[in-house]
C-alpha cells in the first residue's frame, strides 16, 4: 500500500487487533448459521479481509492450506471483471478448482467494501459444502465427475441475488437444503466482515487504517526475514513418496523438494514434485504455493498476528505446471488436500540439517476422514456425513515428544466431529474413541499417540474413504524409527477376507481386518538404553494385508468398519548408535 501515511504505533496495535476481531467475528457467524458439521463443527472454511489489489490483510483460520487458494481467488475475481465492473452491492462467487487449488466443495464469495464511494478491500470465505453432485464414492479421474462446476460470476449484483445462478446450484446438488443453508451463512459471513470492517474505517479514518496495513505487514516482513536469516545458508533437498494415485496401485509418487536459504530470503523449488496422476489426489497451483508457505510460516513467524502476505515477501517459489500440487484442467482434484500434507512434511526434512532444533519428524499427514452416506431409517431420505478428521500423531521435536491425536498440520483448527452430533443425526453408534495406548515408540523423544474409534452401523450405509501413506509411512530424522502407516479394515462376526480393489461390496458375515503399527521417537543414546525400552510398545495387531487407498463399500447389513492409521510393526531393535527423533503414530475407526 505504497503513499500510506505513517500512524503511531499505539494506533497501529488497536487496528491490528481490530482487524483479527473482524475476521474472528465473520468465523463466529458463519459457524452459528451453517447447516452442516463440516463448517459448524469441524471448521472447514476460511475467512478473510483482503486489499483492493487482493492481497491479505487478516485472515481467519480455518485451513492453513487456504491462506493462498483464497487470495488467488480474490485476485483472479479481479482480473475477470475489472476493478472499473465491480461494484457496491456485488457479491461475486466461484467454486472453480483450478483457480481455488483445491476440489469443487470448496465455493468461494466475495464482497468489495466500499467507503464513502471508493473501494478499500475485500471481504471472502471460502468454505466446504459436504455435497456438490457428481460421482458419489469411487475413484474419478478427471473433473466433470466431480461435481458442479461454477466459474467466476456474480451471485448478487447491485445488491440484487442471480436467482438463475442459485437455481441452478440447487437443482445439481444432493443436500439441495443445506447447500443453501451454507449459502447463505457464507453470505452472512462477508456482510459481517464489510461491516465490522467499514465500523474500524469510520473509526479511525481510512488513512490511518491503510497506513496501519501498511505498516502491519512491513513488520510481518521484517520478522520473516530476521528469523530467515537465522537459518544458515545453502541448498536443502530431500525426497518422499505417496503411496500411489489410487487407480495404479503400488507405483509410488515422488515428492521431491529443494529448499534454497540465501540471506533474508528463501527459495522453495518444486521442480521435482511429481507430474499430476490419473487419481483424484491433485490440487491446483495455489495450494502449491500454500505447501511453501504454510512452512515458511512456522519457520519464521509462527505468533504474528493477523495473518498477511507481508509474512510471505521473502519467500519465492518456483513450480512448473502440470505437477501433483499445480494440476491443469481436467485432471481430478476430489482428495486435494492429502499430498500436500506430505510435501510440507518434506520441507522440514530438508532443513532439518540446517535447523535440527526447528524441524519436526514426519506426522501422520492424512484426514483419516471417512465418508458415510445411505438413506436415514428415521425419515427415509439421504444422508451425507464425513466422521472425523480423527487426529494422529505428530513427530517428535529435538527436546520434545510429538502431539497426540491432533488433526494434520494443513488442517489448523478444524475439530472432530462430536460423538453426541454424529449420534443424534446419523444411524451410527460410537462405542469408544480414545488415545492408542502404547503406540508410540522408543527413544529420548518419542512420536506422538494415535487414536482410536469404534464407530458401528445402526443401519446400511456406504463408506468412502482415500487413505493414503499406507506403505510410505511417516519418517524419523537424524536416525529415528519410521513410524506407523496408514489402514483401513472391516470387521464383522463372520470370517475375514481380503480386499484387493478399489469396489467392494460387504454383506452377511463378511469381516476385513488391517494391521497396526506405532509411532518413533526423537531419540536414544548409549545412555538411554532403559528409558529406550520402556518406550517399545509391546504389542502387536496381525492381519493379512494392507490396504488399498481410495476404497469404497457398501454396507448391506449392520456391521463394523475399521479404518486404521497404522499397521504391526517390530520394535524390537535398541541399536548402540544413537537415535534422533521420528515420526508418529495415526489412528484408528472403526465402522
Amino acid at each position: 500500500m505504497n503513499g500510506s501515511q505513517s500512524v503511531d504505533a499505539v494506533t497501529v496495535e488497536i487496528i491490528r487487533n481490530g482487524l483479527i476481531a473482524v475476521t474472528e467475528e465473520m468465523k463466529s457467524n458463519l459457524t452459528r448459521t451453517a447447516y452442516n458439521l463440516i463448517i459448524y463443527e469441524a471448521l472447514d472454511f476460511t475467512v478473510g479481509l483482503f486489499t483492493v489489489e487482493g492481497d491479505s490483510i487478516s485472515i481467519g483460520l480455518g485451513l492453513p492450506m487456504f491462506i493462498r487458494g483464497m487470495s488467488e481467488t480474490v485476485k483472479a475475481k479481479i482480473r475477470h471483471f475489472g476493478l472499473e465492473n465491480i461494484e457496491p452491492g456485488d457479491i461475486l462467487v466461484t467454486n472453480d478448482a483450478y483457480t481455488t487449488g483445491s476440489h469443487l466443495n470448496h465455493f468461494t464469495f466475495t464482497m468489495p467494501v466500499y467507503h464513502e464511494e471508493r473501494l478499500i478491500g475485500f471481504t471472502c470465505c471460502m468454505a466446504h459444502w459436504l455435497d456438490v453432485g457428481g460421482t458419489l464414492g469411487q475413484i474419478t479421474t478427471d473433473i466433470y465427475s466431480e461435481g458442479i462446476q461454477i466459474p467466476i460470476v456474480k451471485y448478487r449484483k447491485r445488491g440484487v441475488v442471480n436467482q438463475d445462478l442459485v437455481d441452478i446450484i440447487a437443482m445439481n446438488v444432493r443436500l439441495s437444503e443445506r447447500a443453501m443453508g451454507d449459502l447463505r451463512a457464507q453470505i452472512t459471513a462477508i456482510t459481517t466482515g464489510e461491516r465490522r470492517f467499514l465500523e474500524l474505517v469510520r473509526r479511525y479514518g481510512w488513512p490511518a487504517v491503510r497506513g496501519a496495513v501498511a505498516q502491519i505487514m512491513d513488520h510481518s516482513e521484517a520478522l520473516a526475514r530476521a528469523n530467515t536469516l537465522t537459518i544458515p545458508d545453502g541448498v536443502y533437498e530431500a525426497e518422499s513418496f505417496m503411496d500411489d494415485d489410487g487407480l495404479e496401485v503400488g507405483k509410488r509418487i515422488p515428492i521431491r523438494v529443494k529448499v534454497i536459504v540465501s540471506g533474508e530470503e528463501m527459495t522453495v523449488d518444486f521442480s521435482d514434485v511429481a507430474k499430476q496422476v490419473r487419481g483424484f489426489y491433485n490440487s491446483g497451483f495455489t495450494t502449491g504455493i500454500a505447501c511453501a508457505q504454510v512452512a515458511y510460516k512456522c519457520l519464521t513467524t509462527p505468533t504474528d498476528y493477523p495473518v498477511n502476505d507481508g509474512s510471505f515477501r521473502p519467500l519465492k517459489v518456483i513450480m512448473p505446471m502440470g505437477t501433483v500440487i499445480s494440476a491443469e484442467r481436467p485432471f481430478p482434484m476430489r482428495v486435494w488436500m492429502t499430498f500436500p500434507m506430505t510435501v510440507i512434511d518434506t520441507i522440514f526434512k530438508a532443513l532439518a540439517p540446517a535447523i535440527p532444533d526447528r524441524a519436526i519428524a514426519g506426522h501422520h499427514a492424512d484426514l483419516v476422514f471417512p465418508n458415510i452416506h445411505g438413506i436415514s431409517p428415521e425419515d427415509g431420505r439421504l444422508f451425507i456425513v464425513g466422521i472425523g478428521p480423527l487426529g494422529g500423531g505428530w513427530g517428535a521435536k529435538s527436546r520434545e515428544d510429538g502431539v497426540s491425536a491432533t488433526v494434520c498440520i494443513n488442517d489448523g483448527d478444524t475439530h472432530n466431529s462430536p460423538t453426541e452430533q454424529l449420534e443424534a443425526k446419523y444411524p451410527v453408534l460410537v462405542e469408544s474413541y480414545r488415545l492408542r495406548e502404547d503406540s508410540a515408540g522408543p527413544g529420548r523423544q518419542r512420536g506422538g499417540l494415535g487414536a482410536e474409534m469404534v464407530v458401528q452401523a445402526l443401519s446400511p450405509f456406504a463408506v468412502t474413504t482415500r487413505i493414503d501413506r499406507v506403505h510410505c509411512k511417516p519418517w524419523g530424522l537424524d536416525g529415528g524409527h519410521d513410524a506407523a502407516g496408514n489402514g483401513i479394515g472391516i470387521l464383522s462376526d463372520g470370517d475375514q477376507g481380503d480386499i484387493n480393489g478399489v469396489n467392494y461390496l460387504v454383506q452377511g458375515t463378511y469381516k476385513f481386518t488391517d494391521k497396526m503399527k506405532f509411532g518413533v521417537s526423537y531419540g536414544k543414546s548409549k545412555n538411554d538404553d532403559d528409558k529406550a525400552y520402556n518406550d517399545i510398545y509391546n504389542a502387536s495387531f496381525k492381519s493379512n494385508e494392507n490396504v488399498t487407498v481410495g476404497l469404497y463399500y457398501a454396507l448391506t447389513s449392520s456391521i463394523t468398519l475399521a479404518a486404521e492409521v497404522g499397521e504391526t510393526r517390530s520394535t524390537d531393535y535398541i541399536g548402540d548408535e544413537a537415535k534422533q527423533y521420528g515420526g508418529s503414530f495415526g489412528g484408528i475407526i472403526f465402522f
